[in-house]
């Protein structure tokens, strides 16, 4: 094999093995609403949103001193 050759072989390989790796991460980092998602991916995008607004709220509550529990219970059960 001729060093023409050796390089042509390693551009192929390097060419081919990138192609896979981007099959298989992925096209998209993770947008909201991707064109090709499947309704089965926009409701759990939906339910990972409902579920960090929830864990806000949590985290709220159990950081601020000055509001008492029962008080954001109350205005959590008014929604």
């Amino acid at each position: 094999m001729n060093p023409f050759e050796f390089v042509i072989a390693l551009v192929v390989i390097t060419g081919v093995f990138s192609l896979v790796k981007y099959r298989m991460t992925g096209r998209h980092s993770g947008g909201v609403g991707e064109p090709g998602d499947s309704q089965e991916t926009l409701r759990l995008r939906e339910e990972v949103s409902d579920l960090k607004e929830r864990l806000k709220v949590l985290e709220r509550i159990t950081v601020e001193k000055e509001n008492s529990l029962a008080k954001e219970i109350e205005s959590l059960r008014d929604r």
